[in-house]
């Protein structure tokens, strides 16, 4: 495995806390996928879940060495679990073709919370 990228982001969740009471869920819509906002939205709309996927994308674009920018934005990455929970990241649009051109065909990515600290780490390989 060859590394091509790595992210990382850490959050204290009561900033987004904060954003998600002025904005409500015109934010959680701006970063979720539809798929995601319907887990959201049976987590009854879960500050932990919300801000743990704004933590996990911020690492991701920051793995594809754009951040959010240059046309790559929260909808292209999706983050889902496997049956063991493990997150799983599905990319699309210009993330997908950014990690195509940086060679990468797959992301890894750990996430961790303590307290209302969030951590999210990302490799492209």
């Amino acid at each position: 495995m060859t590394i091509k990228g790595i992210g990382t982001d850490l959050l204290d969740q009561r900033r987004v806390s904060s954003v998600f009471d002025k904005q409500g869920e015109r934010f959680a819509q701006r970063i979720l996928t539809v798929d995601e906002l319907a887990v959201w939205a049976s987590r009854d709309q879960s500050i932990n879940y919300l801000a743990k996927r704004f933590a996990a994308k911020e690492a991701v674009a920051k793995a594809l060495g754009t951040g959010i920018a240059k046309g790559i934005g929260f909808q292209q990455m999706e983050i889902s679990s496997d049956d063991a929970g493990k997150p799983v990241v599905a990319l699309t649009g210009q993330a997908l073709i950014r990690a195509k051109e940086l060679g990468g065909g797959q992301v890894m990515l750990s996430l961790s919370d303590e307290g209302d600290m969030i951590l999210a780490f990302a490799v492209l390989s």
